[in-house]
């Protein structure tokens, strides 16, 4: 191990090789297609003219794009209030705090609660039909940022990292050692990009994270889901029935349902009647 390596990148070739014997290169490709209109969609609703007008459909279609909110959209505005939403997606993503402040206030106006990712959730008298624990807001906020502005922030999700177990596609492709806790979400949100950026420019160079003719933004994203993917079929097969194992998605669809684009319409361009998901 070089000093200060931050991937492993034997493993990490590895498992993309797992993930090629259950997904074809182009399918993937495909993928990240879908995230760049993804993407697209987010840019036109949640653009700084945009976001304070949202309507209530429009803030569902935007729940229900992101895996850890999806099943969720409608008590979590129900609960949280269309206009507490649109306020915070907007300070979130075009406040004057830096990034750490911002995606911390994200997680503290929704949730009220004031303190460490790690620690167990607080849920708050009326919002348990929300079901919204600090991180399922971590993953929404991280998801507003990246599909805003893909080159600028990145994915922080739960299949990703996940601080109160230590488990996810990161610590699985960086080296043993190498700290992604932070003290706060804010600070957590900062240290998955800096390992992420790591794997990113490993990835595209070395050709396991790159995907189709450009290196898209998109495309660490896919090569982390698919690591996510390898660790959940290498579990199940230990761990369950081979009958419970035939019903687990196959690698592309579980790619997409993690990414938030199973079953969606973002191979379609960009209008106002199409944001149904």
């Amino acid at each position: 191990m070089t000093a200060g390596q931050v991937v492993d990148t034997e493993t990490a070739r590895e498992f993309m090789a797992q993930a090629l014997e259950n997904a074809e290169h182009a399918q993937l490709g495909d993928i990240v297609a879908e995230l760049e209109a993804k993407s697209a969609h987010f840019q036109q609703l949640l653009a700084r003219e945009a976001v304070a007008d949202l309507s209530r459909e429009q803030l569902r279609f935007v729940l229900r794009s992101v895996f850890a909110t999806r099943r969720k959209a409608e008590a979590i505005i129900e609960v949280m209030g269309a206009g507490q939403l649109r306020a915070a997606s907007g300070e979130l993503l075009y406040g004057a705090g830096a990034t750490p402040q911002r995606f911390q206030e994200f997680v503290d106006a929704l949730s009220g609660f004031m303190g460490d990712v790690r620690l167990s959730p607080k849920v708050l008298p009326g919002q348990e039909n929300a079901d919204l624990p600090e991180n399922t807001l971590c993953d929404l906020a991280s998801e507003l940022l990246h599909f805003t502005a893909p080159e600028d922030y990145w994915l922080w999700t739960r299949w990703m990292w996940d601080p109160r177990t230590g488990t996810g596609a990161l610590p699985l492709v960086t080296m043993d050692g190498h700290d992604l806790h932070g003290a706060t979400a804010g600070e957590t949100y900062m240290k998955v990009g800096m390992a992420t950026a790591f794997v990113r420019a490993t990835g595209e160079a070395a050709g396991f994270a790159k995907f189709g003719a450009n290196n898209s933004p998109f495309g660490i994203d896919v090569f982390l889901s698919c690591v996510y993917a390898v660790y959940m079929y290498t579990t199940l097969r230990i761990r369950m029935t081979q009958e419970f194992n035939k019903v687990v998605p196959q690698l592309p669809e579980l790619s997409r349902r993690l990414l938030g684009v199973w079953k969606s319409n973002f191979k379609t361009q960009t209008s106002n009647s199409q944001f149904e998901v």
